[in-house]
């Protein structure tokens, strides 16, 4: 998901798609624990989508 994107969300939109990013990086996790998850990337990817959201949502608080 790119910055753009997010921009265009509002607060409580955005706050949702935190608290699911959070979730699925549990699960990733989890998988990769063990050993089911075929691409470990994946939770690199979502890491940085994680600070995507909340790079935007500091800049909509400031």
């Amino acid at each position: 998901m790119k910055a753009e994107e997010l921009r265009k969300l509002d607060a409580s939109e955005l706050e949702n798609k935190l608290k699911e990013l959070k979730k699925e990086l549990f699960n990733l996790r989890f998988q990769h624990a063990i050993n089911q998850l075929d691409n470990p990337h994946q939770i690199a990817e979502v890491k940085h989508d994680i600070a995507r959201v909340m790079t935007v949502l500091n800049e909509k608080n400031a």
